[in-house]
């Protein structure tokens, strides 16, 4: 049975936790594409202190309409203090 969006993203947060090992940090989005949905999340990679300095990872996680995991990815690493300005499209 297909699942609201709100529910494929506690899953893909959940999921994602156990597969990683990692400590969410955020969700960045959400978006229905042709493999399935794909959910961007922003997880702890190493703590540090000032937790400034924190590494931040960006993975994106693809599930199926049910909820299920078919593919993730870690796209990118930040130190949680760089920010970045988004690109108007």
């Amino acid at each position: 049975m297909a699942k609201s969006v709100k529910e494929l993203i506690e899953k893909a947060r959940e999921e994602l936790g156990k597969i990683t090992g990692l400590e969410l940090s955020t969700t960045l989005g959400a978006v229905k594409e042709e493999k399935g949905w794909k959910v961007t999340m922003e997880m702890v990679e190493k703590h540090s202190l000032p937790d400034q300095m924190d590494i931040l990872a960006t993975y994106a996680v693809i599930l199926d309409n049910d909820g299920n995991v078919i593919e993730f990815n870690r796209t990118k690493l930040r130190k949680r203090v760089d920010t970045e300005i988004a690109e108007a499209e």
